[in-house]
Parts: structure tokens; C-alpha cells; sequence
């Protein structure tokens, strides 16, 4: 286990990465509030509309945001559904708004990775040009 975590060290993807959550806190910050606004927002509205109709699949708000967090999560375990055609539509949109939700701090990520390993060569690239000692113009070689 020791060796795992070692490894760690030497290995500059993770570096990368660690670097990149770092510089996009705020932004993560600001998605895992979201995320958490909608799992209460989307949990207290399915618990009023399916309370009445399904008591004992609704039956606190706790229950309701396991629901939530199920079906933001897109996992859906099938246990727990709504049967309301207004609890259905809301089901439908949680669960859409729940990839986008999946895909949000993933673009942040993602993105900040490509241009911190695109800075990177960059900036290997130039320490590798050769450069004329006499004029100081680049000497491209073929």
C-alpha cells in the first residue's frame, strides 16, 4: 500500500491533476453547491408531490433524497419511482439535469488539464530551439 501511495509522487499526470483542482477550486466549490441545491430542491419537491400517493416510498425527506441523489447520480436503482404523471415529468428533468450535473465539473477539469499540459510542451518546446549565437534568430532544422 505504501508503495501505491509512493508512486504518487514521481508520476506528473497526478501532479497535473492535483494542480488543476487546486487552481479550479472555486469553480468545483460552485458546482458541489449547485449540486447540492438541486439534490435539495429536487428532493423536497418529489416528497410534496408523491407523499400522498406512495406514503410508504416517500415517506420522509430522507427517503426523497435518496431518491434524488439516485437519480442526479444517474445510477436509478428502479426501487423508487414516482407514479404521478407531475412526478414522472420532474423525475425526467432531475435525471437530465443530473447528466449535466455529472458533466459540469468534469468540462472544468478536463479543460484545465489540456491547457496545463498544452503550457507544458510549450514550454519544452522552446527550451529545445536552437538559436543562432551570432544574429539570435531560431535555426530550424529539417
Amino acid at each position: 500500500m505504501l508503495r501505491i501511495f509512493k508512486l504518487s509522487k514521481y508520476s506528473s499526470s497526478l501532479k497535473i491533476v492535483g494542480e488543476v483542482i487546486n487552481e479550479k477550486k472555486v469553480e468545483l466549490g460552485v458546482a458541489i453547491l449547485i449540486t447540492f441545491l438541486l439534490l435539495l430542491v429536487s428532493a423536497s419537491l418529489m416528497f410534496y408531490i408523491e407523499h400522498e400517493v406512495q406514503p410508504e416510498a416517500f415517506p420522509d425527506m430522507f427517503a426523497s433524497l435518496w431518491w434524488a441523489i439516485a437519480t442526479l447520480t444517474t445510477i436509478g436503482y428502479g426501487d423508487v419511482y414516482p407514479i404521478t404523471g407531475l412526478g414522472k415529468l420532474l423525475s425526467g428533468v432531475i435525471a437530465l439535469l443530473g447528466i449535466g450535473l455529472v458533466a459540469l465539473p468534469t468540462g472544468v477539469i478536463s479543460g484545465a488539464f489540456i491547457e496545463k499540459i498544452m503550457a507544458q510542451r510549450k514550454k519544452k518546446d522552446s527550451l529545445h530551439k536552437t538559436i543562432c549565437p551570432h544574429c539570435g534568430k531560431e535555426i530550424v532544422l529539417f
